[in-house]
Parts: C-alpha cells; sequence; structure tokens
C-alpha cells in the first residue's frame, strides 16, 4: 500500500490518492474528498475493440450491455434498479482501449454498489442464458442503425478506422464491431471471451469522494478478495507503426445527407506522449471554437463552411498513433472541391505559419477549462484516476497532464504539424448528397 499521493502541481491533480493490490491482481484506487456525501465507483477493464481477434469483433461493446442484464446474485435489470432507487447514477461505455462501468451514489451506498460490481466480475457467467444473448445482440444491432445506420454521416468512423489503420491493426475496427461476427459466435464463445477478461487482475477499481481509504481497501477486500485471478490474459496486438501513412487514401460516399461534408484525418501519436500533448495544442487553435482557424478562416473569413459543422480533434487512443480528425461542412450553393481546398489551405497554415501568442494563449485557457471540468466531478475524478492507472501504471501520473500541455511550445506545435499533417499521409472522407429524381 502506497502512502497518500501529494498534489503534483498547483495545475495538476490537487486531491490525495491511495493505492492498493489485492492479492488476486485488482488494483485499487481511492481519492477522498469529503466535501459532499457522494461517491463514485468506477472500474476499468483492460478490453476494448484493439483486443478482439479476427471472428470476434464486436464482443467487447456486447458485454458493455450483457453486464447489465444479471449476474449470480442480481436479477436482470435489478443492478439499474438497487442503484437509481438508491439516488443513483450509473452507466458504462467501450471504446478501442477498455471497458468501463460506473456509478456515482450518496456514500451510505458505497458498499452496494461495490457488492453490485464484484457479482458481476464474478458471476456473470453462471446468469447468462442464450435468452439473453440472443436480446442483447438485438439492441446492439438497433444501436448500429440508431447512431451510426441511420443517421447522415454516422458511419463516417466507421469508414475512417480502416482507411487510417492497415489490416490486423487493433485499432482497424470500430468497437460495435461486425454484426455478422455477433451473430455467428454461440453462447460458449461469448462465455469464455468474459471468463478471461473479466478478471480482477484485469481490472482497475477506482473509488473517488466521501470514503477513507481503509473503507474502500476492506470493502474490496470483502467483495473481490475471492474472485480468482486469471492466468495468461492475452495481450492485445502491438499497436505501433512506423510514422505516418506515406501514401494519401481517399474515398467519397454518396448517401442522403443534407450537404457535402469532408473529413481530414492524420494518424499522429499515442496519447500520453508529448507528441500528442503538442497534437492536443495544435487540433485546439485549429478547431476549437469561433477564435480557431477553421472558424476564423472558412466560416466567417471564405464563408464556405458552416459555421456549427466545422472543427478539429484528436481521439485519445493510448496503444497506437492516435488519429486527429479535421471536418468541414458545405454551406448552400458551395462546392466539395472549394470546400477541400480551404480546408487543405488552412491546415497547411499550421506548417507555414508558426501559431501565435495569442492562439497558444487561447488553446492553453481552452484546455485549461476542460481539465477542470473533467475533474470537477468524483465521477470525472474517478474515470481519469481509472484511465492513468490502467494505461499508465499510476494514478498519480495524471496529475501530468495538464502541465504537459501549459508547456507546449509554438515550436512543438510546429514540429508535430510537419510530422503528422503532410498531404502524402492524409486520410480524405467525402460525403455528397444523393442526387434528387
Amino acid at each position: 500500500m502506497t502512502s497518500p499521493t501529494a498534489p503534483v502541481t498547483e495545475t495538476g491533480y490537487p486531491w490525495p490518492i491511495e493505492t492498493t493490490r489485492l492479492a488476486n491482481g485488482l488494483r485499487v484506487v481511492v481519492s477522498e474528498d469529503r466535501t459532499v456525501p457522494v461517491v463514485c465507483v468506477n472500474l476499468w477493464y483492460d478490453v476494448g475493440s484493439r483486443h478482439e481477434p479476427p471472428g470476434q469483433t464486436g464482443f467487447a461493446h456486447l458485454f458493455e450491455h450483457l453486464m447489465f442484464e444479471g449476474s449470480q446474485h442480481v436479477r436482470k435489470t435489478e443492478h439499474m434498479r438497487l442503484v437509481q432507487g438508491n439516488g443513483g447514477s450509473l452507466n458504462a461505455t467501450t471504446n478501442p482501449d477498455r471497458t468501463n462501468y460506473f456509478e456515482s451514489m450518496p456514500s451510505e451506498h458505497l458498499e452496494l454498489a461495490l457488492w453490485l460490481e464484484a457479482d458481476r466480475m464474478g458471476g456473470l457467467v453462471p446468469a447468462l442464458t442464450q435468452e439473453t444473448l440472443d436480446n442483447q445482440r438485438e439492441v446492439v444491432k438497433n444501436e448500429r442503425r440508431q447512431r451510426y445506420d441511420n443517421v447522415p454521416y454516422g458511419d463516417a468512423w466507421l469508414r475512417l478506422l480502416p482507411l487510417l489503420y492497415p489490416e490486423g491493426h487493433p485499432y482497424h475496427h470500430a468497437t460495435i464491431g461486425s454484426m455478422e461476427d455477433l451473430n455467428a459466435a454461440g453462447l460458449d464463445t461469448f462465455k469464455a471471451f468474459h471468463q478471461q477478461y473479466y478478471a480482477p487482475n484485469n481490472c482497475v477499481l477506482t473509488v473517488a469522494g466521501d470514503a477513507s481509504p481503509a473503507e474502500v481497501f476492506a470493502l474490496a477486500e470483502k467483495y473481490f478478495g475471492a474472485i480468482e485471478e486469471v492466468p495468461g490474459i492475452p495481450t492485445a496486438p502491438a499497436g505501433h507503426l512506423a510514422g505516418p501513412a506515406t501514401e494519401p487514401v481517399r474515398e467519397t460516399v454518396t448517401a442522403a445527407v443534407p450537404a457535402p461534408r469532408i473529413y481530414l484525418s492524420h494518424r499522429t501519436y499515442p496519447f500520453g506522449t508529448a507528441g500528442y500533448d503538442a497534437v492536443t495544442v495544435l487540433a485546439t487553435v485549429l478547431g476549437s471554437g469561433r477564435g480557431s482557424r477553421l472558424y476564423q478562416r472558412l466560416a466567417d473569413g471564405k464563408r464556405i463552411a458552416q459555421p456549427d459543422y466545422i472543427g478539429s480533434y484528436g481521439v485519445d487512443l493510448a496503444h497506437g498513433p492516435a488519429p486527429l480528425i479535421i471536418t468541414a461542412t458545405a454551406k448552400d450553393g458551395v462546392d466539395v472541391e472549394t470546400l477541400e481546398d480551404g480546408l487543405a489551405e488552412v491546415v497547411q497554415s499550421l506548417i507555414d505559419e508558426p501559431v501565435t501568442g495569442d492562439e497558444l494563449d487561447r488553446a492553453k485557457a481552452l484546455l485549461t477549462t476542460s481539465w477542470w471540468r473533467q475533474v470537477s466531478t468524483v465521477g470525472g475524478r474517478a474515470d481519469t484516476l481509472g484511465r492513468y492507472t490502467t494505461q499508465f501504471g499510476d494514478p498519480a501520473t495524471a496529475g501530468s497532464r495538464l502541465p504537459a500541455w501549459l508547456a507546449v511550445t509554438a515550436d512543438d506545435v510546429t514540429e508535430a504539424a510537419v510530422r503528422t499533417l503532410q498531404k502524402e499521409s492524409r486520410v480524405t472522407l467525402t460525403y455528397l448528397p444523393e442526387t434528387k429524381a
């Protein structure tokens, strides 16, 4: 057990952190804050779509749904009813790197939350039935229709990933996965996936808020301590790629969309590296808000892009070069070639025109606000600590992120732009409206 972690810097992580590891490998992180009588229980499982072998795409995301469908001592839908009925809220998310489950509760119900999470970690498989599996497969299919297939531009992420990452790369496919893979797998295959990855030694349990480390450690031992570790959990395929792409890639889609839209994307650096910190500032200068270069030059200046549909952002993936995505939607009467030329010109400006002091200050102010908004709640704090423990081995490293952004210089941004934004490494995805008869 470690001692409480002191604040890293004035702009870092100013709450205490204590950690321990149970005999079965479960890492437990506690950040005590007695300000309000609320706790957040947050579990990061080191399994996402990057872990899925061929033929099992979509499994990690499907389990995000199955984990709410009952376990050995909790009936179907009872997990949600018990949390919400006791004044709490809950949810779960899946991305390429991990699956995350969390609930915020009045602190008097901390023990209930931990018991519920332990029961579905160690007791889901005995309760998993063919009926439940079939039902949740249909739920996932409906989610795909609602979020990706039947929404204008909704499948952009599904199209960008295979253009950005080669076949066999762990980021080549999206977390929603293949419906064919989900349909083809039997109940025993899904049970084996859960037993392989939903293990205490593949999980970080974080509790932030109105609870002492001693209390949390004792309850974690009480409810999780008897769950056996799983030896030989397979590692995900390596995500390293030797530098940016060397040839541009382009795809054009004609679909039921209201206006032409373009996505430009580049592979950059893994989240958590100095290079990605520079890209984070770069993306903010380029496309965050009305003061960004994209907005100023394409929405206000040339008036070729719709103000509400223009921007740039990085996707925080930590186990390979994370993507930077730049997007704009054409105003009425603007052809797609004019829009693409304008986008390319602004992107090139980051190489040719150094970032100004005002741009840098504005970007860092936006990132500072974003950081403090993230950690202003116990839920945000618990998620942040779970992330840094899972991906970097030490929750206290969370305190280094904001100082790292604030240390980025104009030269760092230019260097990142020169390396990552070249035309020959660009993926261009274009949407065109269907021609009306």
